[in-house]
């Protein structure tokens, strides 16, 4: 099950000189490892059934929300560990290069200087990918830019999701129609509504332009240390307070989208997917289930906090339309203005109030 339809990757101007790219996706791909053991005949039909449960679940996701996507958008690929390593090499040079961009600017080093940080740093970011690589059962990458423009794509990581799908004992057929139906939401969500991509690099540009450098590299550290003393999250532990208004917007944002799309896999489901009440409950005791080492890495990492956005969006989802039907709902997507914040995510009547 291998990665398709990756072009040269672009390296990002600056960001290529700050991390080693191609290391990184080297050691992420060597710590992903290639997942269970499934013969060729059957990962072509994963392959396949994935790829026919995403077109399927196009028609499914307009049919309940209202929201219409473009054809022939943000194609959708069926990838390996390794696969979804690289594309997140890809997208990791292209959205932190402002970031990067403000560091070499406050920073110059010299060559080699450079040449050993890009490589330290590569190895960082490809252990960081590495891990998350056999976490990941789909992602829509919004920023990425194809042969059909710049809509994002859509990945689907198989052997994790036959991974899983074995480990919870469920019907695979209904399980891979069950993740489709999420990770298809978000495609839909941002293909529907190109906005949401350009102002998602908007908030990402507007942190980069709050970075103080110097506070970083000085009390940064020691913050950090106390983070993972603390069993806290690191980002929270090295941002401004400017910086954390504007990780709260995106987290309000991120928690629509998180939510949204686990109402769409959970009322859509019964109608097509038999199974769907045991795979969520499976799911959910998983999710509880994990190791203290990896709770552990999930708290500093601020996946925690993801898990939180899927549950606390769900819930403002489904009261907002209760209250006001779905057509009413679709007004959040109108443009920022009509986003929730990260506290009307927790209060939806106070959404409603100012926005209908």
């Amino acid at each position: 099950m291998t990665a398709a339809g990756y072009g040269a990757r672009e390296d990002g101007g600056s960001a290529q000189g700050m991390v080693d790219w191609d290391f990184a996706v080297r050691i992420g791909s060597g710590i992903a490892g290639e997942g269970p053991q499934v013969s060729r005949a059957e990962g072509a039909a994963v392959v396949a059934e994935l790829r026919a449960d995403a077109g399927r679940a196009t028609g499914l996701v307009k049919e309940f929300t209202g929201l219409d996507a473009p054809a022939d958008t943000a194609p959708v690929l069926v990838v390996d560990r390794a696969g979804w390593v690289q594309a997140n090499a890809d997208a990791f040079a292209h959205v932190i290069a402002p970031v990067v961009d403000k560091l070499v600017d406050k920073r110059p080093m010299s060559g080699i200087a450079r040449s050993v940080g890009a490589k330290v740093t590569g190895a960082e970011v490809g252990g960081l990918l590495g891990f998350l690589s056999s976490k990941v059962l789909g992602q829509f990458d919004p920023f990425a830019e194809t042969a059909a423009g710049p809509h994002g794509r859509l990945l689907l990581v198989a052997p994790n999701i036959v991974h899983v799908e074995r480990e919870l004992g469920v019907d695979p057929t209904d399980f891979r129609l069950w993740v489709c139906l999420h990770e298809e939401t978000h495609r839909v969500q941002f293909t529907a509504n190109p906005w949401l991509r350009d102002h998602l690099l908007g908030e990402i540009k507007a942190l980069a332009d709050t970075m103080d450098v110097q506070s970083m590299l000085g009390d940064g550290l020691s913050r950090a240390v106390e983070a993972i003393k603390g069993n806290g999250n690191l980002l929270e532990a090295v941002s401004s307070p400017e910086q954390r208004e504007i990780m709260d917007r995106v987290t309000g944002v991120m928690s629509l989208l998180e939510g949204h799309a686990d109402v769409v896999m959970d009322d859509v489901g019964p109608t097509v997917i038999p199974s769907v009440a045991t795979i969520r409950t499976a799911f959910d005791k998983r999710r509880k289930g994990i190791g203290t080492l990896d709770r552990v890495l999930r708290r500093l990492l601020g996946l925690e906090q993801k898990m939180a956005q899927y549950r606390d969006g769900a819930v403002f989802v489904r009261t907002v339309v209760d209250k006001v039907g779905m057509e009413q709902f679709n007004a959040v997507f109108t443009g920022p203005k009509t986003l929730p914040s990260k506290d009307e995510i927790h209060h939806p009547e106070r959404w409603i109030a100012r926005v209908l």
